[in-house]
């Protein structure tokens, strides 16, 4: 790229972000003064436990962050991080004296405030000439992240034990995930379906949500909510406020703007941050009686009813209503234009549902659509995950083509390790979902793995897969959906986590005393339809149960998974 260019791409997308949101700001006014009343919610108990300083940081605590750095660097450092991993000994006791004195203080360096704004692509495919594509990711100094990282370890904790913390938010927190997330929000939906009903869902969308905290309000619900006052107070308002960037592309950059709002978006504690900044969400949903979940700024209202009450959807139009009032109040804007909204239901149900209309958001009709991408996975109208297996195996051969390319320029482990990385991640992504789908989607999946087998051995057609995967020491699709789902079932039994996974199951009691009582046994809900019995409340139970009593008395998470893939593997090449 000419450096004209550069400069030229420097100086539109830092307008165009700065003007995008005095843009949102300007409509939360107007839409403000529309408003006829205020959200209503309810009286949040305040924290147990308060947080006013942060404790000492010692100069071994300090050397573990530094090694658990990753190995790139920012524009902004001083010096770059590999050798300052290589002089640990000497940065940890300066770093460490640092933090204790920014922590007593309750200051952040001003210094630090400055941020590298890189704009990065939100979805592969979209228009590069259009900024509105571009997603600002904010790079900032190594020294900044090691502090954040230290606040983190003593402000996370806290937070996520408060009463006040979102229950139904599962981003950033340990033990939860994506994954975990679509599992509960598909299982409510199909266990409404095991009672006749199909569910409405909204996927809500926030406009720049990250770069619109305001930062009064951040602090107010850190202090109120939270119970965080003192020096912590001050040294998180510290944090958010007296902020600047620039944007970058290539060697140019723009000029260096003020920020009056939001949190960095490539931070370590920005995402904590919006997630206490946005639990509130939690009192408006349930005073209307919608079910919901939350990762970061995604948004998922549904609604369960039978066929015969679709002609009334004012339930879920009112909460919409609400939610939005409560963002507009909250310095966030409702993005009514990219709010989709699809019904779920068994293929018998939804015949006798008119899907020809949608639901109003902020006086906008979100149509409804057969299918919704929440997460990464493609969820269709009635389940069948057709369409996401169909993404799956095109990305998956796309990436098997490419490496096929390269495949006598590398070793076998390397081989292994890119295919690994690159085409199983993507095989593996929230497959637990898959429990209970056709047939003919995971023999679809298979016929991807037996490529990507072929290519990592250089194999001819043939050799018989089976052989070359065994040879990988791989799990078929089939063994790898089975692992993950145990996997999950496991840690959730063992540590509560999450919660609203953990709140699904239930321990067998058994009438007699039984020499396999010491591997405990989950009880299986009754289910009347195939449809539900793919739920996490019902799936998780049965194959856990399917396990050796062996696999599932393991005492450790390594020793657990460690025996789940000797049996599975067995079962399926034995």
């Amino acid at each position: 790229m000419q450096p004209e260019e550069a400069r030229r791409l420097c100086i539109q997308f830092s307008r165009f972000f700065a003007n995008k949101l005095l843009r949102i700001a300007d409509q939360i006014k107007a839409r403000l003064s529309t408003l006829s009343r205020r959200t209503a919610s309810a009286q949040r108990p305040i924290s147990v436990s308060s947080l006013n300083v942060f404790g000492t940081v010692t100069d071994g605590e300090v050397a573990r962050v530094i090694h658990l750095l990753r190995p790139k660097s920012s524009p902004l450092d001083c010096l770059p991080t590999s050798l300052l991993k290589a002089s640990v000994d000497v940065m940890a006791p300066l770093l460490s004296h640092l933090a204790n004195l920014s922590f007593s203080s309750g200051t952040f360096p001003q210094r630090y405030k400055l941020g590298h704004v890189i704009p990065l692509l939100k979805k592969p495919g979209l228009c590069k000439d259009d900024p509105a594509n571009f997603r600002p990711i904010t790079n900032l100094s190594t020294f900044s992240k090691i502090l954040e990282k230290l606040v983190l370890s003593r402000l996370r904790p806290h937070v996520l034990s408060s009463v006040n913390f979102n229950r139904f938010q599962s981003a950033y927190r340990p033990g939860y995930s994506t994954e975990t997330a679509l599992l509960k929000v598909v299982g409510d939906i199909e266990r409404a379906a095991d009672e006749g009903k199909c569910t409405v869902l909204l996927a809500l969308d926030i406009s720049a949500a990250f770069d619109a905290v305001d930062h009064s309000i951040l602090c107010r619900r850190a202090e109120r909510d939270f119970g965080i006052s003192g020096t912590g107070l001050a040294w998180l308002r510290s944090f958010v406020t007296g902020r600047s960037q620039y944007v970058a592309v290539g060697i140019e950059r723009s000029e260096t703007t003020a920020l009056s709002s939001g949190v960095p978006q490539g931070s370590i504690l920005g995402p904590l941050l919006f997630a206490l900044y946005v639990s509130p969400i939690d009192d408006i949903v349930l005073q209307c009686g919608l079910r919901y979940h939350q990762y970061a700024d995604d948004l998922m209202l549904y609604f369960a009813l039978v066929p015969s009450m679709f002609t009334d959807l004012s339930l879920i139009v009112s909460c919409t209503e609400a939610v939005s009032s409560w963002f507009l109040e909250n310095s966030l804007l409702l993005n009514a234009d990219k709010t989709e909204a699809v019904i779920f239901g068994t293929r018998q149900r939804l015949i006798s549902v008119d899907g020809s209309g949608g639901v109003t958001v902020d006086g906008t009709i979100a149509k409804f659509v057969d299918a919704v991408k929440l997460l990464g996975v493609t969820l269709d109208s009635p389940l069948t995950f057709n369409q996401h297996v169909t993404n799956v195996a095109r990305a998956c051969t796309f990436h098997t083509r490419a490496l096929r390319h390269i495949r006598p320029l590398l070793t076998i482990d390397a081989a292994k390790l890119i295919a690994s990385a690159i085409v199983g991640s993507r095989l593996d992504y929230c497959n637990s979902l898959l429990f209970g789908t056709s047939g003919r989607n995971l023999d679809r999946l298979q016929r991807v793995q037996n490529t990507l087998a072929r290519v990592v051995l250089q194999a001819p057609w043939s050799v018989s897969a089976t052989d070359l995967r065994r040879q990988l020491h791989w799990l078929p699709v089939r063994q790898r959906i089975h692992f993950k789902l145990a996997t999950i079932t496991y840690k959730t039994m063992m540590s509560d986590h999450p919660s609203y996974l953990h709140d699904q199951l239930c321990h067998h009691q058994s009438i007699r005393s039984l020499r396999s009582s010491t591997a405990p046994l989950l009880q299986l809900p009754p289910v009347k339809t195939v449809f539900a019995a793919r739920a996490f409340s019902a799936a998780a139970p049965k194959l856990w149960n399917s396990l050796s009593a062996r696999t599932r008395s393991a005492n450790t998470s390594a020793t657990f998974r460690s025996s789940l893939k000797t049996e599975l593997f067995s079962a399926a090449y034995y």
